[in-house]
């Protein structure tokens, strides 16, 4: 997501046995009891909705910087009808992110239930935000419950330093001796709270789907190649995820960057760290590249090589990016401060982040704009071939299903909506959330042809969580294996249509020998 994208891109058995559903209320009844405790929802003209229902205890005092631990029994029956307190995090331009968070009670998740009777397949989203931003009610999925027939749930997980921090001091709490993944260790507690209570809200706990979008795509991955989160989900959607290749932090390298934030925070010892406020840990936590840690129990190794020696194999897998993924990222490094890319300087910024070849194969003159054209080096770079190289680790030990969101006259998202800016965004990264949900809980301006496209997506994406195949009524099926990938285009466009040229199109030859990051 935009927000302050600090990407940064520079305990389970194998058999898991799924415990026998539990017994699902009406479709129309908004209480229903969880393993914890009743909880009431609301019924909209979507279906149910139960907000802000927790699943873990919250992450506070003592518990900061710890693994998640099952959510304490209530009494009486918890209103679910409001959205949880985001995790700690600082604001942004995005629509409901005005003001910083400083709220470490955030571990809740939001199920929405179509009308009808239950055992239905379940989407589980994990939202993007760079690690460091965002909430599951970034997406608000009703319609699309109710479109596909499917049980959508979202969720919080703790980010930036609360969620990702390892120091020499919090290895020696850990189990495995190694710290830093919190985040991902929520959305495995979230994954097992489904499996335990989404028969109640009329799901299947055998049939779950794991999907999520930037970061939230990279959480797809790095649960794909995770030991402890086998069994707890049957497929996944990485949506815009695949850069850097899924990669992970060393453990050595995220503990001397821990060291580095502690010495910020004046801190030497763990105790220290838990007195500071979320206000003061937010002023520390920087620039650093906050992300998952390899080396202990969660990611023994880095995904895709756990991906390559088929930690998912069997697994379907739908993976793709967008057409125009770099123009995000772009823009809010020149444009959107009034400093666009120049032709003068288009040359030395590309040979200093890409090399010589790449201005080469990347001439300003191709382009409308330099910023485009530093732009599509970036995507092709950081999304395209990266989604690609993921495809072909993946085929040789699963199903996997390739996409690429191409409607180049796609709607800026409301973040960029509401900078009135005229800059050609394309079909950027983010842009795909507003064809398949509500984003933000917003409306998008789609003209007629681009509400027939969402439709068709809606459409691949519910039969994928349904049956494991991605496909649309009157529509070409999405390719499975590597090399082609499904282009989902408006009418205007040609339609969709499956195409092998992704790769030359993206010069994946160039960036396949390559490493690129992207720095803020």
């Amino acid at each position: 997501m935009i927000r302050r994208i600090a990407v940064a891109l520079t305990a389970l058995a194998a058999a898991v046995v799924v415990p026998a559903p539990a017994q699902a209320q009406t479709s129309s009844d908004p209480v229903v009891r969880t393993g914890a405790g009743l909880v009431r929802g609301e019924v909209t003209t979507e279906g149910r909705q139960f907000l802000g229902v927790p699943y873990a205890q919250p992450p506070v005092g003592a518990l900061r910087w710890k693994a998640p631990r099952a959510v304490e029994p209530w009494h009486g029956v918890r209103d679910a009808q409001d959205f949880g307190d985001k995790c700690v995090q600082t604001e942004s331009w995005d629509p409901g992110y005005e003001r910083p968070s400083h709220t470490e009670d955030c571990l809740d998740l939001n199920v929405y239930v179509p009308e009808g009777a239950g055992r239905r397949a379940v989407m589980v989203w994990f939202h993007g935000g760079g690690l460091t931003a965002g909430a599951g009610q970034d997406i608000v999925p009703d319609a699309f419950a109710r479109q596909t027939g499917t049980v959508v749930v979202t969720i919080n997980y703790r980010l930036g330093a609360m969620g990702f921090l390892a120091t020499a001091g919090l290895d020696d709490e850990a189990r495995d001796g190694v710290s830093g993944n919190f985040g991902m260790l929520d959305q495995q507690a979230a994954l097992r709270w489904v499996r335990a209570n989404i028969g109640r809200f009329g799901g299947d706990p055998g049939r779950v789907t794991i999907a999520g979008e930037s970061a939230g795509g990279r959480s797809v991955c790095t649960q794909l190649a995770s030991p402890t989160a086998k069994g707890l989900f049957r497929a996944g959607i990485v949506q815009s995820g695949a850069y850097d290749d899924c990669g992970a932090r060393t453990h050595e390298a995220a503990v001397s960057q821990g060291a580095d934030f502690a010495r910020r925070l004046g801190c030497e010892t763990v105790t220290c760290l838990r007195g500071k406020s979320p206000a003061e840990v937010l002023a520390a936590q920087g620039e650093f590249d906050w992300g998952p840690v390899t080396g202990g129990r969660f990611l023994p190794v880095q995904p895709s090589k756990a991906l390559a020696r088929g930690a998912a194999a069997g697994v379907p897998v739908m993976n793709g990016a967008n057409h125009d993924e770099g123009r995000l990222f772009a823009f809010a490094r020149f444009d959107l401060n009034g400093t666009p890319l120049t032709a003068e300087q288009y040359p030395a910024v590309i040979r200093e982040e890409f090399g010589e070849e790449a201005l080469r194969r990347y001439p300003v003159s191709a382009y409308p704009s330099p910023t485009i054209g530093y732009a599509t080096a970036l995507g092709d770079a950081l999304f395209a071939c990266s989604a690609l190289r993921l495809d072909g680790v993946l085929a040789a030990r699963g199903p996997v299903y390739a996409y690429e969101f191409a409607d180049l006259t796609s709607p800026p998202f409301a973040s960029l909506r509401n900078l009135n800016t005229d800059f050609d965004f394309g079909a950027t990264h983010v842009n795909e959330l507003q064809y398949l949900f509500r984003h933000f809980g917003l409306e998008s301006p789609l003209n007629a042809e681009q509400r027939v496209l969402a439709r068709q997506m809606v459409q691949y994406w519910g039969s994928f969580v349904r049956g494991g195949v991605p496909r649309a009524d009157g529509q070409p099926a999405m390719p499975a294996g590597a090399g082609k990938v499904l282009s989902l285009r408006t009418a205007a466009a040609g339609g969709n249509a499956p195409s092998a040229t992704v790769h030359r199109e993206h010069r994946c030859n160039l960036w396949d020998s390559a490493t690129v990051t992207l720095n803020g």
